[in-house]
């Protein structure tokens, strides 16, 4: 890591909260009712919440453009449908990806009758705007010794799902005692790290569950794993295209 590198953290009870009652949701990013001008994004990444929707619950059909929108189930399941004519249900396991483009609609349900669904909902802005809309899926597979499994990239041709931005973002199991070291793709972008499950310390500042701690500035830096851990890594361009 170079002596030049920026950083913010924002622990998980910093976040923005909204109690809908079907819907218990933490935004690390201004979003809804939740505004707070120092945090509105992180480079191009705009929205990262934290979402529980109750047994039988969900969102309603809704509209979205010119934005790349990742969801990831990490508990229960998702009923998609959308105006492409796309419909399936998601798990955790899964990630499913949408470039709104010139404009989607879809709804998002919780199926089951008995078990919430806690999933990632990021939004990222484009480096190009109203392109066609597109859906996909991708199932969430590690390898053996794979410390980093890359599941977005700007590569349709890469290994997971792409998008329409110089990002690329990583899920990482960690074991207790364990260190990685993640290296930068592009000079320009910079890491916004959030811990799943377990605990971290990156550059002496330790991280929990759900914590977020953004770097910048950096070719590569280290992650020393305190308790076994599962942690979301997004690098994405700092600035807007």
């Amino acid at each position: 890591m170079t002596s030049t590198a920026s950083s913010v953290y924002h622990p998980a009870g910093s976040r923005g909260a909204a109690d809908h009652g079907w819907l218990q949701a933490k935004h690390t990013f201004s979003f809804g009712q939740y505004h707070e001008s120092e945090r509105m994004h992180f480079g191009v990444l705009r929205v990262l919440n934290d979402d529980i929707v109750a047994p039988g619950a969900g969102f309603s059909k809704h509209p979205h453009d010119n934005m790349e929108i990742i969801t990831i189930p990490l508990r229960g399941q998702l009923a998609h449908k959308d105006s492409l004519g796309n419909g399936e249900t998601i798990h955790a396991g899964e990630i499913q990806i949408m470039s709104a483009g010139t404009g989607i609609e879809h709804s998002e349900f919780n199926p089951s009758h008995e078990e919430a669904v806690n999933l990632l909902q990021i939004w990222v802005f484009p480096n190009r705007r109203n392109v066609e809309p597109r859906y996909q899926t991708i199932p969430v597979v590690q390898q053996d010794g794979q410390v980093f499994q890359q599941i977005v990239s700007p590569n349709p041709q890469d290994a997971g799902g792409w998008i329409h931005q110089n990002a690329w973002f990583h899920l990482a199991n960690l074991k207790a005692g364990g260190r990685a070291t993640y290296e930068l793709h592009e000079e320009a972008n910079g890491v916004y790290v959030f811990v799943i499950s377990g605990s971290i310390e990156i550059e002496g500042q330790v991280l929990t569950e759900r914590d977020g701690f953004g770097i910048w500035s950096v070719e590569s830096f280290e992650m020393i794993c305190q308790a076994d851990a599962r942690v979301l890594l997004m690098e994405v361009p700092m600035g807007f295209e």
